[in-house]
């Protein structure tokens, strides 16, 4: 295994993570300067910036026909996101939030799941999947966003959340840049180093999975997933030491429902994909599982504590074991 395979992964990766945090500066300066609200800017801009590294990773290698990264790269990703980026976020800070929006957020993405899987047992997705499946977040984003909004104004049930997400995308917009002009310079700069970071990882990836003997499917829900959840982790994280436990878990579920309906629906379209057989019988069903893995605690327990999250993260590290003991012996 050469060292210059390590070389390009890890450029990719500080690419990827250079690019998405450029890119969430200079879309939120944008979004403000349009005079957004700093819960819209939430619900769209900053769930969109940070799922751009697995959007761009999976359209780059279905355009150069290594699919099976790229569908590997969002199962992973949502697999990851819910054991280690949720498990980490509740280590560091017990997560208490609302059963019920938990509960409705958590069966969209089992939903949204359980419809890609059916798409993948019939054959190969294609550009009418594609539309379906992004139609479907699209109506799923409008939901949510009127029923927040009403429930908020009426009741005030959702006050507590208002108050946080304002408050945490507040110092968002204080970070980023107060000129238009500069705004749209980092967004062109983000895009352009999450293309070229998802290019090195990519090509990087590729190489090792060769010369380890796994397949680039193993590589896709490992390496390359870890890499471009690098942002949801670092959103996550920042808002559970903030104490702002239900954007944590909020920033997985919607990353985790962008990721299934966004980013495959757009691969669909970009380059029609048959699913790898060994996740399909596998990966995918862990990926259904571990979304509703968090519902029963949070629902029975009103939270997700420390020791729910050390069992998330140790769940993880055992998946990521027997990923890599897929490998021939002596590769």
């Amino acid at each position: 295994m050469t060292p210059f395979a390590f070389m390009l992964t890890g450029a990719g990766l500080l690419l990827l993570a250079f690019g998405g945090e450029v890119l969430l500066r200079g879309a939120i300066g944008v979004a403000n300067r349009l005079c957004l609200s700093p819960m819209l800017i939430g619900l769209t801009v900053v769930a969109f910036a940070t799922s751009m590294p697995e959007l761009v990773v999976t359209i780059t290698a279905g355009l150069e026909d290594l699919t099976d990264i790229g569908v590997g790269n969002v199962v992973g990703s949502n697999i990851a996101n819910t054991l280690l980026i949720l498990g980490v976020s509740a280590i560091i800070c017990p997560i208490v939030t609302k059963p019920h929006l938990v509960l409705r957020d958590a069966l969209a993405v089992f939903a949204a799941t359980m419809v890609f899987i059916g798409f993948a047992y019939f054959g190969e997705l294609s550009l009418i999947h594609g539309i379906v499946m992004i139609a479907g977040l699209i109506g799923y984003v409008w939901y949510s966003y009127r029923n927040d909004g009403v429930r908020n104004g009426e009741n005030g049930s959702g006050e507590a959340f208002a108050t946080a997400l304002n408050e945490e995308i507040s110092e968002e917009i204080e970070s980023a840049p107060k000129s238009l002009v500069i705004a749209l310079l980092l967004v062109l700069g983000g895009i352009v180093g999450l293309v070229l970071g998802s290019e090195l990882l990519v090509r990087g990836a590729v190489q090792i999975a060769r010369a380890a003997g796994v397949s680039e499917t193993v590589i896709g829900l490992t390496l390359v997933a870890v890499g471009t959840s690098l942002p949801e982790l670092a959103a996550s994280v920042t808002a559970a030491i903030r104490g702002h436990t239900e954007i944590a878990v909020g920033n997985v579920l919607g990353s985790n429902l962008f990721n299934i309906l966004l980013i495959l629906g757009v691969l669909a379209i970009v380059n029609p994909f048959d699913v790898d057989s060994s996740m399909l019988d596998f990966d995918v069903w862990i990926m259904a599982a571990v979304s509703l893995m968090v519902v029963p605690l949070i629902m029975i327990r009103g939270q997700f504590g420390r020791t729910s999250g050390l069992i998330f993260v140790m769940i993880y590290a055992g998946y990521i074991t027997y990923q890599f003991s897929l490998a021939p012996a002596g590769a």
